[in-house]
């Protein structure tokens, strides 16, 4: 009896991943998070509502930990300066090379891993675009927060406006604080080197990056400490998301692939019988003489059976 799948229970072929499908890949999601903080510049006035509003809801939950880290690195140089550094450089650089490397040295693990990234992103990128925030840098002075990143600008490369290289500044979304995908970021490079790292080197800085980058967001007042949950809360959901994308991402694979296949020729029908396959209506050579003699009988000569058969002696 012919075997049939069950629908829904299809065999998805295993994906080969290779670097010229995964950059074109990577780099379009990092191009639509760049359009997004470009298009979704948002009211300069809900900006500064939102971000006002957010520090009424940690001044009613007694949170407040921006003021006293924007304090020290504007009081203390030796901590600002490479803050500014952190902020504007590493957000762009570890993120990649564990990409890279999760690709190149545990690349069973990379799709589960890249697919929990991008979609995390793209949540982070509907939360820019429904909720433009301004951050506490860009707030009015009498709030109590210095632009460490305008106060040290002679040390980097960036200027007055957020961490973009001088001159473009307006390039950039400036009111894209909520969710901070700096944190979100840094945590899932924490968790990729903290589980695949396979040195404590490498796990210890799994655990140490995104704190540090989580007090970085908050100390340069580019985020704040909601801003920093929120980031890790969207990372949350993008893990619980990630399967779903990849199964979807199966299933069309497996769609395409069927539509794209070439039709089975109906016009072969092979007979096939114990393992010997025959043209259509061919038979063995034991049956092609008795099947057009119908007058042999049991008594038949012998060469009647067939050819290659010695007959009797006389």
């Amino acid at each position: 009896m012919p075997q049939t799948e069950t629908p829904g229970t299809e065999v998805v072929p295993r994906t080969r991943l290779r670097w010229w499908t995964e950059l074109p890949l990577i780099l379009l999601v990092y191009g639509c998070y760049s359009a997004g903080r470009l298009l979704a510049r948002g009211d300069v006035g809900s900006a500064v509502d939102h971000g006002l509003a957010i520090l009424r809801v940690e001044k009613a939950l007694h949170l407040n930990a921006e003021h006293p880290l924007n304090r020290l690195f504007t009081r203390e140089a030796w901590l600002g300066v490479p803050a500014d550094f952190w902020y504007a450089s590493l957000h762009y650089l570890v993120t990649p090379f564990v990409l890279v490397w999760l690709f190149r040295a545990r690349r069973e693990h990379y799709r589960a891993a890249r697919t929990w990234l991008m979609s995390s992103t793209f949540i982070g990128l509907i939360g820019f675009t429904l909720l433009p925030t301004c951050p506490p840098r860009l707030l009015s002075a009498g709030h109590g927060f210095v632009d460490t990143m305008a106060q040290y600008s002679s040390y980097g490369w960036w200027g007055g406006e957020a961490s973009a290289p001088r001159g473009m500044g307006g390039m950039t979304n400036q009111y894209a604080a909520m969710p901070s995908l700096h944190v979100g970021w840094a945590l899932w490079c924490g968790v990729m080197l903290w589980r695949y790292g396979g040195t404590r080197t490498a796990k210890v800085f799994g655990v140490l990056y995104p704190l540090l980058t989580a007090i970085v967001v908050m100390g340069t007042a580019n985020h704040y400490f909601l801003d920093a949950a929120a980031g890790v809360a969207v990372m949350g959901v993008g893990l619980l998301l990630a399967p779903r994308v990849m199964r979807a991402a199966d299933l069309v694979r497996v769609r395409l692939s069927r539509s794209t296949a070439p039709a089975p020729d109906a016009t072969v029908s092979p007979i096939v019988s114990a393992g010997c396959q025959t043209s259509a209506g061919e038979r063995i050579p034991r049956q092609r003489e008795s099947r057009h003699d119908p007058a042999a009988g049991p008594d038949a000569s012998p060469s009647d059976a067939g050819e290659g058969t010695p007959a009797p002696a006389r």
